[in-house]
């Protein structure tokens, strides 16, 4: 039977975190980190994955004040996590928008250095002017152009993890080093970026850290195929997922790739109970104070694109159409098809009865695995054993104990079944994941660049949510 890979989540700037929960810690403290990812290293989890947002969120001028602010930067966390941990993988997201290729490929080196083969990047893109006023580049980058920057941003980054040769770099019991005369040196010549010079960080043991991608749409479906070791979906229902699978591994192929070189692992959520009926019941508590009478509103307004503070959060979605051009401050998802959007909400709330708070929340909601232990652990290996998923990365709605009961009470089950490892066979990320072979050369990749450009024109993935939104409750409203 197919293995299931594991993997944690702690949120960045969202609402997802019940940080107002009794139980709940510091979402900042490096002890809280600590404990997330030593559980999951008990667990024997592949990997543990920082997201990042790169502005805090805003409401007509406020930062969102149900949010989870004062995150720090993932990377750092991450060195630091390399110290208190000896298996687990580390996944940072690195935004290729507002940054440079040579600063993030020495910083992802350094980190493949202190973790000794454990490094990953989730590489994500931003073209909103809301995120790049805080790099005084906003709006600069076109839409459109957001997957050409991040292929030929992973293209560079490969060229300077590859300047340096096997010979170039090793142990000296006199110096200390040996550092051979062409280590370092580099040159990419590319629309985005022009640059040469010498790479002053050796590659890591893995030699190039893990690639994420968390697209959904057909650009980033095809970025994925072509270049990443593993891709995030949303997908969680078994249809859903089993066309988001076959339609993304149809894509390696002209890549010269496998089915086995791209895991495909969704971000999920869980609720223990009892019984069915109790984790039910929990389940609807932990949804509802996600989504509290603000965030409600403040969502709500994002779509609508116009003042609707005078509309109760637990009364009936507003009789007034949608601003075309209106205000999406820092929800940039909203800016395309905002017709579209509302016309689709009201069709969730009429059929479902809901108010706008419930709205909000089941358009919101985070796939989840929800039942006794056994009644997850079932679930989820049938998705792997069907091809819905490859694993499954967990984001708890706890810090930093929101991990304990998939630990201790569901992993045992999965070991049992014998889909889930009793302990770790490797000792680099790329081992763990079952990535056999060297990464990726720069020389290999460099065709999917134009590839990307050619993806929307030529792609169809079969799925709904591909072509934007949300089918079902499937995570949070993106286009």
């Amino acid at each position: 039977m197919k293995q299931i890979h594991l993997a944690a989540q702690l949120p960045a700037v969202q609402n997802t975190v019940v940080w107002s929960d009794p139980s709940a810690g510091s979402q900042i403290a490096f002890d809280s980190f600590a404990r997330l990812a030593r559980t999951a290293e008990r667990g024997r989890f592949d990997f543990f994955f920082l997201s990042e947002g790169l502005r805090l969120r805003e409401h007509k001028g406020q930062v969102h004040d149900l949010d989870v602010a004062g995150r720090p930067e993932s990377l750092t966390v991450l060195s630091a996590l390399s110290a208190v941990t000896t298996h687990l993988g580390l996944a940072a997201t690195v935004n290729s928008t507002f940054n440079e290729p040579y600063e993030v490929a020495r910083r992802l080196a350094t980190l493949d250095h202190l973790s000794e083969g454990r490094a990953a990047w989730n590489v994500v893109t931003s073209h909103d002017a809301f995120t790049g006023g805080n790099f005084r580049r906003g709006g600069f980058l076109d839409e459109a152009d957001r997957y050409t920057r991040a292929a030929e941003f992973l293209q560079a980054a490969r060229v300077l993890w590859d300047s340096w040769r096997p010979g170039d770099f090793r142990a000296d019991a006199a110096s200390g080093a040996f550092i051979g005369a062409g280590a370092g040196a580099f040159e990419h010549r590319g629309r985005h970026f022009d640059i040469s010079g010498r790479f002053s960080t050796p590659p890591g043991p893995q030699g190039h850290p893990v690639i994420i991608q968390a697209g959904d749409s057909a650009e980033g479906r095809e970025f994925a195929a072509s270049d990443a070791d593993v891709i995030f979906s949303r997908h969680d229902n078994l249809a859903d997922g089993r066309a988001f699978y076959r339609d993304v591994k149809r894509r390696l192929a002209p890549y010269g790739r496998a089915p086995e070189d791209l895991k495909i692992i969704p971000s999920v959520g869980y609720v223990l109970g009892d019984t069915a009926a109790e984790a039910a019941e929990h389940a609807a508590e932990i949804a509802r104070a996600q989504v509290g009478p603000q965030t409600a509103l403040m969502l709500l307004e994002a779509a609508w694109g116009r003042d609707l503070s005078g509309y109760d959060p637990d009364g009936p979605l507003p009789d007034i159409d949608p601003l075309p051009d209106g205000v999406t401050e820092g929800h940039s998802q909203f800016r395309k098809g905002r017709e579209q959007t509302v016309r689709r909400w009201r069709a969730i709330a009429e059929a479902g009865g809901l108010s706008i708070r419930g709205l909000v929340t089941e358009v919101t909601a985070r796939p989840t695995f929800v039942g006794t232990p056994r009644q997850v652990a079932d679930s989820m290996n049938e998705f792997v054993q069907t091809d819905a998923a490859d694993g499954f990365i967990f984001a708890p709605h706890l810090v930093p104990g929101g991990l304990d009961d998939l630990v201790d009470r569901v992993v045992p089950l999965l070991q049992e079944m014998g889909v889930h490892r009793t302990e770790y066979t490797g000792s680099t990320l790329r081992d763990h994941l079952g990535l056999g072979g060297p990464p990726r050369s720069a020389a290999a990749v460099r065709p999917s660049t134009a590839a990307v450009r050619r993806s929307t024109a030529a792609a169809r993935p079969d799925t709904a949510a591909a072509r934007g939104g949300t089918a079902g409750r499937t995570g949070k409203e993106t286009s």
